[in-house]
């Protein structure tokens, strides 16, 4: 009979939600940001760091994102067709 119980790594951290960060490109639609993610992944044949771009979309409540904002963004449930992140918090405003 298989053991049920929870792992520790399970039940480290209650919210088990995806936070990335990234950099504000897009604030030209109501309440929705576009944020692009870098990511840095090692290239499996040949070891060399590659930086891979995602632009997500973003939730944006009060409309107060500018381009070239630092911000933390959180998963959650699916906004619109294509949003399905919202900010935590603006890290670094764009100077």
């Amino acid at each position: 009979m298989a053991d049920t119980t929870p792992t520790p790594e399970a039940t480290d951290r209650p919210n088990r939600r995806k936070v990335r960060e990234g950099l504000v490109t897009s604030n030209a639609m109501d309440k929705t940001a576009v944020v692009s993610v870098l990511d840095r992944v090692r290239h499996r044949r040949y070891g060399k760091t590659v930086q891979r771009n995602t632009k997500l979309y973003v939730h944006d409540e009060t409309n107060d994102l500018n381009v070239g904002d630092r911000v933390r963004i959180q998963e959650t449930r699916p906004l619109s067709k294509s949003k399905r992140w919202r900010v935590v918090e603006v890290l670094e405003r764009a100077k």
